[in-house]
């Protein structure tokens, strides 16, 4: 289990500021991470699909009395991508000092109900879209020889929540994708966080509310997921915590691979790594859902009828 760190204040041998690329900035952790590090000194430019709907954006950037630059770039189109970078890379000189890869979609199904094409479109946003992303930094953060690469992941990159395959499977892509990233760019003085998140106050829960049930045979599945998500929603995390934990993991001295935070995060990552296979597995088998909250609760201390 990764605990969260206090953040720390740099040394002076780690760059504090700097030019900091946020995508999916127009709501939740994104927006948050973007004003945030905008307060914190840097210059902040926030990816959005458009520029029309991101009022709420401007609004709070201006309450805080930061400048948040807005560039329109959609992580799952090529050319978005490659024309939203040319813009930032030309206004910047060239220089992006660090790439926040926070956008994303959720996803709702069991595994025998969701089609390929699901997979595919989530995976297209929460994998493909980050590595687009950082392939667009990363020549010029080698040249350079620093720079940080921040993935936000989920706690369900780390557990296989149940009956949300195309969400899991993306974001356990995600954590794979980070850990071989942060062995190949180190030798070029580049760094790469995993920023793992549990219930955090976001619009993309709003936005999942998916329940396809098509057998009819996963009524408990999608039952208990959106039971333990209800759970995690009356006690969700403000995204500027974890906006905070992202500032820390780019200005430290002593950095770490993995960052967990919100809600749940460390409970349900360190529960799992103390769960053998056979227990999880068992833990899916409970046909009541009084024993599985029991099961749950023992298994990781969280109530999931503390709503």
């Amino acid at each position: 289990m990764t605990a969260t760190p206090a953040p720390g204040t740099p040394s002076t041998g780690t760059p504090s500021t700097g030019i900091a690329v946020v995508t999916g900035a127009n709501s939740g952790i994104g927006r948050a991470t973007a004003i945030h590090l905008a307060g914190q000194g840097f210059a902040v430019y926030g990816t959005v699909r458009s520029r029309d709907k991101a009022g709420k954006l401007r609004a709070m950037a201006a309450d805080a009395g930061v400048d948040v630059t807005l560039v329109e770039l959609d992580v799952a189109d090529d050319d978005s991508v490659r024309n939203g970078f040319a813009e930032i890379l030309a206004a910047t000189g060239g220089v992006v000092d660090v790439l926040v890869n926070n956008a994303g979609v959720g996803g709702n199904a069991v595994a025998e109900e969701c089609p390929p094409s699901e997979h595919l479109a989530v995976m297209n946003v929460n994998l493909c879209g980050a590595v687009r992303c950082l392939q667009a930094v990363l020549p010029g953060m080698r040249e350079r020889g620093h720079g940080t690469i921040v993935n936000v992941t989920s706690v369900v990159g780390r557990i296989a929540a149940l009956a949300q395959s195309p969400y899991v499977t993306s974001k356990w892509a995600l954590e794979g994708l980070s850990e071989e990233l942060a062995q190949e760019v180190a030798p070029f003085g580049v760094r790469v966080a995993i920023v793992e998140p549990g219930v955090t106050k976001s619009a993309i829960f709003a936005k999942n509310l998916d329940m396809p049930n098509l057998t009819g045979a996963y009524d408990a599945a999608y039952r208990r997921m959106f039971q333990m998500y209800a759970a995690g929603i009356a006690h969700a995390t403000d995204p500027f915590e974890v906006a905070r934990l992202i500032h820390h993991a780019v200005t430290t001295d002593e950095p770490q691979l993995r960052y967990a935070v919100s809600w749940g995060a460390n409970e349900l990552i360190g529960g799992r790594a103390a769960m053998t296979d056979r227990e999880w597995v068992a833990l899916g088998a409970h046909e009541d859902d009084g024993a599985y909250y029991d099961a749950f609760q023992a298994a990781f201390g969280l109530d999931l009828r503390d709503v």
